[in-house]
C-alpha cells in the first residue's frame, strides 16, 4: 500500500470469514480508527460492512510521513497503522470465535483516485471516478440487501452528511469541496445508479 501527498483514495479490505459480528466488534473497530487512523488523514467517507470495510481518504504530509523503522526504512505511516487496525481486529475476533489463521483475504489496498488520467482527460477522472467512489461506499448495504435505503445503515458515514449524527470521523467540509457535492442535493446525487464500468476503476 503506497500513498503520495494530497491525493484521494479509496482504501478497502475483505475478509476471509465475518469481521463483524455484532455491534460492539464494530464499535471496538471505529475506535481504533479514532486512535490509528483518523491522525493521520482526512477521512472523506467510509463504511463497515459484515465482511469488508471501505475508507475514501484524503492524504496529506502525516500520512506519506516514514516511520523511520531501521528494518523497514520505506514503511509509511498510514500503511503501517492500517496493518496494525488489521491486526488489532484479526486478534480480537480470533479471542471472540475462538478461531485461528488469518482473519484478511489480503494486505489492505489503496487505489489513488485523484491526479491521474482517464482516456486522457484528468477532469473525467476527477468529476466520475471519485464521485462514483463516494457513492458506491454509500449505497454498499443497500447493494448488499442489508438494507433498503442507505440511511438505514448504522456504520457508514451516510448519516453524518445528513446531519442525522454528529460523527466526528469525516471531514464533511472537505469531502463536498473535493466531491464537489451539492449539499443542498446530497441525497437525490447519493441514490442515483453506478455506472459498473467506472466501478472497476475504484478498485
Amino acid at each position: 500500500m503506497h500513498i503520495e501527498e494530497n491525493h484521494i483514495y479509496h482504501i478497502y479490505n475483505r475478509s476471509n470469514d465475518l469481521v463483524f459480528y455484532n455491534k460492539e466488534n464494530y464499535l471496538f473497530f471505529l475506535k481504533k480508527v479514532v486512535k490509528l487512523i483518523k491522525p493521520y488523514c482526512e477521512i472523506l467517507a467510509w463504511c463497515l460492512m459484515p465482511n469488508h470495510f471501505h475508507f475514501m481518504i484524503y492524504a496529506d504530509k502525516r500520512s506519506s510521513q516514514s516511520t523511520n523503522e531501521r528494518h523497514r526504512p520505506n514503511l509509511q505511516v498510514l500503511s503501517k497503522q492500517f496493518a496494525t487496525l488489521t491486526s488489532n481486529m484479526s486478534q480480537a475476533i480470533n479471542k471472540q470465535q475462538n478461531r485461528r489463521g488469518s482473519l484478511w483475504v489480503h494486505a489492505t489496498k489503496a487505489k489513488q483516485l485523484s491526479g491521474q488520467t482517464y482516456f486522457g482527460i484528468e477532469s473525467f477522472y476527477k468529476r466520475d471516478i471519485i464521485f462514483t467512489c463516494f457513492n458506491y461506499i454509500h449505497q454498499n448495504p443497500v447493494e448488499a440487501n442489508l438494507v433498503s435505503k442507505p440511511e438505514d445503515w448504522n456504520f457508514s458515514s451516510f448519516k453524518d452528511f445528513l446531519d442525522a449524527r454528529n460523527g466526528k470521523l469525516v471531514n464533511k467540509t472537505l469531502a463536498y469541496e473535493m466531491i464537489n457535492y451539492d449539499k443542498d442535493n446530497f441525497y437525490e446525487q447519493s441514490i442515483i445508479a453506478l455506472d459498473e464500468k467506472k466501478i472497476k476503476h475504484i478498485f
